[in-house]
């Protein structure tokens, strides 16, 4: 005779002791329930940095950081990496399964509709200083489509919730590239209905007047390399963002520009560009590099692109990346000294036990910056990058979210502060502190 309960874990507090439901993944991933644990008991858990929380349960991406697993909505990485492209990355994403040929078509013809920018938004980049960093521009810039689209704050359906989604993927590209345009003092160029997503990005970005760019199809390809493994990666802190803002009943837009603003930390999105700066301090200073990898050990250098809080193993997207590089670099027939350099630090990393034995292998930032400036983009634009890959993942969290039951998020805290005190007038204060100039 088999037993129906379901199995559970035993919480023992000085008070009470608790039972608590165990929720198994579909990937046997094991977690304990304890929604119930402060109305029981009056306790809470405390994981700073939510490394062993659950925030969430989702069907959208899944990771095995000890194998170097990545899928999303069950397809590996590395089959879609190489046979499916952006759009069709960006459906699956978003709706769980790969879109037919008219979906996709559709979707394509969405993204034509929306590419162009209102005027009046035109208009707002003059009020940016040339220096202003693209994604403080990318995140104003996604508010600021809602105010000439109200219609993006009521999504009453599926056909309405799919053009809104396709706004934001299609605007990000041209808001992006305006941007870049503004920085460098030449006329921003409109986006062509004629070109591939990809295609039209860099149209954009590169094109001037009476002089169209028409890139490498291997730079195209790399382009769509780099989107489709920054498409989504799980409850990092910009989708926990993302996630967090649209508990709120948060529009698309604005919860999406959230996810742009925690993407810009440079512990973040901003990572390649840490690696493309150590790779040129590296150059410039000459330093022997297996010397450095010794100082590195000792503490005394900081080895940027290796190591990642989930992977304990050889990130999938840096394997895929670095081929990419690899063959765009060749093709182009050039010399880049930091490719050369970053080979030489993976090969003494992979071998030395004690880069094995901590478990510092590439991350995807490792090659995704060379990737980005083989491919002409400046680096003040890398994080730029990193988030219009990101806008398929951060728009499929937001329709989890509102398709869920779940409340508001709302974390508590353990308070370490005063305890109550007694309020004392100004001049009866005697204890003087600088509150700054």
């Amino acid at each position: 005779m088999t037993s129906d309960a379901k199995p559970t874990a035993k919480i023992q507090l000085p008070e009470m002791e608790l039972e608590c439901p165990i929720v198994v993944g579909t990937e046997n991933e094991k977690s304990i329930d304890i929604r119930a644990l402060r109305a029981q008991s009056g306790y809470i858990t405390l994981d700073d940095g939510y490394g062993n929380t659950g925030a969430c349960e989702s069907k959208i991406t899944y990771i095995d950081g000890e194998k170097g697993i990545l899928r999303y909505r069950g397809y590996s990485i590395e089959d879609l990496a190489e046979h499916s492209t952006f759009v069709e990355t960006a459906l699956l994403l978003i709706y769980g399964e790969l879109p037919t040929k008219e979906t996709l078509s559709g979707f394509r013809k969405l993204l034509t509709d929306h590419e162009m920018l209102h005027e009046g938004l035109h208009n707002m980049y003059d009020g940016f200083p040339a220096e202003g960093h693209p994604m403080a521009i990318l995140s104003a810039m996604i508010n600021a489509c809602s105010c000439y689209h109200p219609d993006i704050m009521v999504m009453e359906d599926e056909t309405t919730f799919m053009a809104a989604a396709a706004r934001l993927m299609s605007k990000v590209r041209t808001i992006a590239a305006a941007a870049y345009k503004t920085s460098v003092g030449q006329p921003h160029i409109y986006p062509s209905p004629n070109l591939s997503y990809c295609r039209n990005f860099l149209h954009m970005m590169f094109s001037i007047p009476f002089r169209e760019f028409d890139p490498d199809p291997d730079v195209v390809s790399a382009l769509r390399l780099f989107l489709i493994l920054h498409a989504d990666h799980e409850q990092n802190c910009s989708t926990s963002t993302v996630r967090m803002v649209a508990s709120s009943q948060a529009n698309l837009f604005a919860s999406c520009a959230a996810g742009v603003c925690a993407l810009w930390g440079p512990l973040h999105g901003g990572a390649n560009m840490a690696v493309i700066k150590m790779l040129h301090e590296l150059n410039e200073s000459q330093i022997d590099l297996v010397k450095f990898m010794e100082g590195v050990k000792r503490k005394e250098f900081r080895l940027m692109g290796f190591g990642h809080r989930v992977y304990k193993n050889y990130d999938p997207r840096a394997r895929i990346l670095k081929k990419a590089v690899d063959k765009v670099i060749r093709k182009a027939n050039i010399h880049d000294p930091f490719l050369d350099i970053a080979r030489k630090l993976e090969e003494v990393a992979l071998e030395d036990p004690y880069f094995i034995e901590r478990k510092l292998y590439p991350n995807v930032d490792f090659y995704s910056g060379i990737l980005l400036r083989t491919l002409g983009i400046p680096l003040n634009m890398f994080t730029v990058m990193f988030a219009i890959g990101r806008m398929p993942g951060w728009i499929a969290h937001w329709k989890e979210v509102q398709e869920s039951d779940s409340r508001i998020h709302r974390p508590r805290q353990v308070y370490t502060g005063y305890v109550q005190r007694e309020y004392i007038p100004c001049e009866k204060r005697g204890i003087e502190w600088n509150v700054g100039s």
